[in-house]
């Protein structure tokens, strides 16, 4: 298994999770976050923001599916046809061991 977490635009979130939930991967966690790419934030006259309201999405996924995740998710995340600065990033992390809550068993 691996994890997928994918730091998007909060007003592309909606497109990511219908786009996951439509592809098969409903099981997500989001929750706000702040941060600053490449880009170090954005200028507006005089204030400077270098702190950016995003998204971050977790997945957790069969280790074969995760091109065709990184995929959805790319194409559901990016603006316009070509993409721009702050449309965000993909992280991979393999995952050792999984358990249920509630049954405690482990997850394979």
């Amino acid at each position: 298994m691996i994890m997928v977490r994918a730091i998007v635009r909060p007003e592309k979130v909606d497109e990511v999770m219908s786009a996951l939930m439509y592809a098969g991967f409903p099981a997500v966690t989001k929750m706000d976050v702040y941060g600053r790419g490449k880009q170090r934030g954005m200028k507006i006259g005089e204030v400077a923001y270098d702190e950016l309201p995003k998204e971050l999405l977790f997945t957790v996924i069969k280790k074969e599916d995760k091109d065709f995740v990184v995929e959805t998710i790319c194409k559901a995340a990016k603006s316009g046809t070509k993409g721009a600065f702050g449309d965000g990033k993909i992280f991979i992390s393999p995952v050792e061991e999984a358990y249920t809550v509630s049954s405690g068993q482990k997850q394979l």
